[in-house]
């Protein structure tokens, strides 16, 4: 398998990380949900909550990878190919989850900075963006938690088309993305 891209098909880098940010989001999502199975204030919640900081902080750095990476070689063709509606909604979904995937983490790091509390990022302490405003932490709070709810319709659209793709268009959209032996 070749590492860049080609007409034919996504290179191993670019699989991997499509992959990889998958992993990342599930666990970043799935912290959010379990926190809740500890009481307000125990180690657990904590421990849990670091745990999301710290993946959130690791899917930032990674789509910035991910960006540089994706302009690197060719882009593979979908055939059939599809109508240019469908390509302008999938540039637009694209978009979307490039978006999610930048200003959560960030808006996370914003978060912590002003409420002054420490960013883990495994075993460092990065330093906060902004200054300690506990209104502002709360206000960008609610963005944050707004945006994160937003991503799980956006994700889910993005799986069902690939799924729409494979099974009812019967293109090779789906099968460009999976890992060929």
């Amino acid at each position: 398998m070749k590492l860049t891209n080609a007409r034919n098909g996504y290179g191993t880098v670019s699989l991997a990380l499509h992959w990889v940010m998958l992993l990342l989001l599930v666990a970043v999502y799935a912290t959010m949900e379990l926190k809740s199975i500890y009481p307000r204030g125990s180690a657990g919640r904590a421990g849990i909550m670091g745990w999301h900081y710290m993946l959130g902080l690791a899917a930032f750095a990674l789509i910035w990878v991910r960006l540089a990476f994706r302009h690197l070689g060719t882009k593979p063709v979908i055939e059939p190919a599809p109508p240019a509606w469908q390509n302008h909604l999938a540039a637009l979904v694209h978009v979307l989850l490039y978006a999610l995937m930048i200003a959560l983490p960030l808006l996370g790091w914003l978060v912590l900075s002003a409420k002054g509390e420490s960013i883990p990022f495994f075993g460092m302490e990065l330093q906060p963006l902004i200054g300690e405003n506990v209104s502002l932490g709360k206000q960008l709070k609610e963005v944050h938690e707004t945006i994160a709810t937003a991503g799980y319709f956006i994700i889910g659209l993005h799986a069902l088309a690939a799924l729409f793709h494979h099974y009812i268009l019967r293109d090779n959209t789906l099968k460009l993305m999976m890992p060929r032996h």
